[in-house]
């Protein structure tokens, strides 16, 4: 219950980031809990946070999301996210945790050291589209991934963190759906849940708000620095 209790007070403050920002939830969530639960474990309960904040951050926000923009970008991380389901139950926890690591510390590093308005093609839109959906599938986590892409799309910070939200929105849906199917919620993953959804709801509902009061340039910042040393303190802690 101990592991419970923290986990809830953790993932209040990672997820209001997240809500606030776009990302770096379960990055951040990762950094602390892994001291008390296997990293798959906690990604696979990462669904139920991603999904609050989601829901919450969307509800609460002006609609700034066009579905035929968002549909776009879904229909090929949907691609992705078959291939990211499928290796999700193929790899050992170290591989899981090494590929995990690595992939938020090499788009953390892009982002820091890319100048302050990116511009990225279409095409490299595309496969980055296919790329976070395999990366949300396999590791929970897409925001490195999909906020490169973003930034690169867009520049009010607004809009970029609504498209954050809404394609982790649909890609965590896809994610559940697939636990489902393979019967991958064991008891102690619904117990995590069901012990924080409500603390989370209220604690997220209430902290949506604070978006507004993150200027530009601060959020492109933050965004990239808590990526890159969320993934490098993750390698450099490696428990395997």
């Amino acid at each position: 219950m101990t592991a419970i209790i923290i986990l809830t007070v953790v993932c209040s403050v990672t997820f209001t980031f997240e809500i606030v920002f776009g990302l770096a939830g379960t990055i951040m969530m990762l950094m602390v809990m892994t001291a008390f639960y296997d990293a798959k474990t906690l990604v696979i309960y990462s669904v139920l946070p991603q999904v609050l904040t989601a829901t919450i951050g969307l509800y609460r926000s002006p609609k700034t999301v066009q579905s035929s923009f968002l549909i776009k970008m879904l229909a090929f991380g949907s691609l992705g996210g078959i291939a990211g389901i499928i290796l999700f139950y193929q790899f050992r926890s170290q591989t899981f945790y090494l590929l995990l690591t690595s992939a938020i510390s090499l788009f953390g590093l892009f982002l820091v050291v890319s100048p302050q308005q990116i511009k990225i093609n279409h095409t490299t839109q595309r496969l980055l589209d296919i790329l976070a959906g395999i990366s949300q599938a396999l590791f929970g986590i897409s925001g490195p991934i999909a906020m490169t892409r973003l930034l690169g799309s867009f520049e009010d910070k607004l809009v970029i963190r609504n498209y954050a939200l809404a394609f982790f929105l649909g890609m965590n849906i896809f994610r559940a759906i697939s636990y489902i199917y393979n019967q991958t919620f064991n008891s102690q993953i619904i117990e995590m849940m069901l012990y924080s959804a409500p603390v989370l709801a209220i604690v997220l509902w209430n902290a949506n708000h604070l978006h507004i009061h993150v200027n530009e340039r601060v959020f492109r910042k933050v965004v990239s620095w808590i990526i890159f040393l969320g993934g490098l303190t993750l390698l450099l802690r490696n428990p395997y």
